[in-house]
């Protein structure tokens, strides 16, 4: 049997969907005057934004991406001079809070976050099925039974 693209290397050309679109984020934020952004900042900095300082854990849990990730993400922020990290009512508990800096940048930060969701409704409606609906599909469908038990399924099936 023929090797297909589409469903056998589907990790690999997700991956390369991902790296795409951040690819082309990462240079809208360049010609932006923004070199070194990086897309995964943006839904902390909108939330923190909108919501005023966040824990790491209510970041992830909203976000829908694990605390571990936000942390690492959090902390890059932390080091580019996006956020701060400050201790919460509980020490094990850091709050995300904006620096000034990056309240200088907000405007063109919305500006970029209104055409990126443009773009992706755009996107959306020329593919089959959108993408966006895709995507939370299959996080349920996984959510409901994790791709590690589907692929167990079919190695002791004959």
């Amino acid at each position: 049997m023929a090797d297909n693209p589409t469903t056998d290397f589907l990790g690999t050309r997700l991956r390369h969907l991902l790296e795409q679109l951040d690819a082309d984020l990462t240079r809208t934020y360049a010609d932006l005057g923004l070199p070194g952004f990086r897309p995964r900042y943006t839904p902390i900095i909108r939330l923190v934004d909108t919501q005023g300082p966040q824990s790491i854990r209510r970041l992830a849990t909203t976000i829908g991406v694990t605390h571990s990730a936000i942390s690492q993400t959090a902390n890059q922020m932390r080091r580019d001079g996006y956020v701060e990290l400050r201790p919460g009512t509980d020490a094990r508990h850091r709050i995300v809070h904006l620096t000034d800096h990056t309240r200088t940048l907000l405007p063109t930060l919305h500006a970029e976050w209104n055409a990126t969701n443009a773009a992706t409704r755009q996107l959306d409606a020329e593919l089959p099925h959108p993408l966006s609906e895709l995507v939370e599909a299959t996080l349920r469908a996984l959510a409901d039974k994790p791709f590690h038990h589907r692929v167990h399924d079919h190695l002791h099936t004959p």
